[in-house]
């Protein structure tokens, strides 16, 4: 049979092994940002534990809300100035047609052309 933990010999055990536990109040939400996506935790209660130097958060909530992430496009300057020369058109021009473009060269020069 277990031995039920009263709370006050919960924390001396804790206390022995270097382990505290708080909790951070007033927070309104919390964002995890991965490289495709956004998680939003909105009015979490979150839970701090502090183990040899490292911090665990635990966060738990309600309303949870996935966004996702439009990747920024990386568009190499040989691909801008390679459109530019040979349509004529501006470094700008070249940039902003390939951004359009998703960066696919050939379709930037046509838009350019039309």
């Amino acid at each position: 049979m277990r031995r039920k933990i009263s709370p006050r010999e919960a924390r001396r055990m804790m206390q022995r092994i270097g382990l505290s536990m708080d909790t951070l109040s007033d927070v309104e939400e919390v964002i995890v940002r991965t490289s495709t996506k956004e998680i939003v935790i909105e009015n979490p209660e979150v839970a701090v534990l502090k183990l040899r130097g490292q911090q665990i958060f635990q966060i738990t909530g309600e309303k949870i809300v996935e966004k996702q992430i439009k990747q920024k496009l990386e568009i190499p300057e040989e691909d801008v100035r390679l459109v530019a020369d040979q349509t004529g058109k501006s470094i700008e021009e070249a940039r902003k047609a390939l951004e359009e473009s998703g960066g696919d060269l050939a379709k930037a020069i046509l838009l350019l052309q039309t």
